[in-house]
């Protein structure tokens, strides 16, 4: 049968499957809410749905991608998580976490085997959505793969932007790293557990090198051949709450799992190739 992947909340992270199933014949339903958004997906060869709004077809998919936050519970499963169940021809899912679920470990290293310390309301929701989404596959038999990733970045996303309007700030708390991922890399993973036959599991996907987020941005301006930025302390920093509150957690973050278990060989093991690979790919 051919795979029919239905992709809720087809982002970002998603987006970089098209590149990847849709030369191979597969089809992909890809949800949003937005008809603008709809018309691009219809461009470059994915099936539009327009949710909430409409029904989903999980009668006709073969694997399931939710990419959805959740608001407090899970919109996905709020409303279709009996129906997963009766979804005939389903064979795998996949759920897009967040490495936040681990809180704070104070610069340490942390992998799948640590259990979660979700510190905020938001890390703690998603927490709640994987027990939903693994108790829906749970009923329905099928396998499910939970992928937490760290601060996703690619093309028309980094630092180059930022850096471009004169005002971007090298905001420094000492000891601070995060860790990140390439849309790539992410595409890659998600393609092997499809194609894999490994039963349900959570994976870290971020690359080798947790990294100050002040050195991504001093090796980026580097690239463009502009000046550094200046530093800002991080209490003295202009930040949006939901961007300090990225500071409250510190933590290096293991990717072992996924390499050894879906044997993903990331292309960008650190920022500064894929921040590379962004600027070549700009022209």
């Amino acid at each position: 049968m051919t795979m029919t992947l239905l992709s809720i909340g087809h982002g970002y992270s998603a987006q970089g499957l098209e590149a990847l199933l849709l030369p191979r014949g597969a089809r992909i339903i890809g949800t949003t809410r937005s008809p603008d958004k709809a018309r691009a997906m219809q461009a470059r060869g994915v099936t539009p749905l327009i949710w909430p709004g409409n029904p989903l077809p999980l009668s006709e998919v073969t694997h399931l991608l939710s990419s959805v936050a959740p608001a407090g519970v899970d919109p996905v499963l709020a409303a279709h998580a009996d129906d997963i169940g009766r979804a005939q021809h389903l064979r795998w899912g996949g759920y897009l976490s967040t490495i936040g679920v681990y809180g704070d470990r104070q610069g340490d290293w942390v992998d799948e085997e640590d259990a979660p310390d979700a510190t905020s309301e938001r890390a703690r929701a998603r927490l709640r959505a994987e027990a939903g989404w693994r108790e829906a596959f749970d009923r329905a038999g099928v396998r499910l793969h939970i992928f937490r990733l760290g601060g996703i970045y690619g093309p028309g996303r980094g630092p180059f932007a930022k850096l471009r309007t004169g005002r971007a700030e090298r905001v420094v708390k000492p000891g601070q790293v995060f860790s990140r991922i390439h849309q790539e890399d992410i595409a890659q993973a998600l393609h092997l557990a499809m194609l894999s036959d490994i039963g349900s599991r959570i994976f870290n996907l971020c690359d080798d090198a947790p990294a100050p987020p002040q050195d991504v941005l001093a090796h980026a301006a580097g690239l463009l051949r502009i000046p550094v930025p200046p530093e800002v302390p991080f209490d003295k920093a202009d930040l949006s709450p939901m961007a300090r509150s990225f500071y409250a957690d510190n933590k290096r973050v293991r990717n072992d799992r996924v390499k050894r278990d879906l044997g993903l060989e990331l292309r960008y093991p650190d920022y500064q190739s894929g921040l590379a690979a962004i600027l070549a790919a700009e022209g």
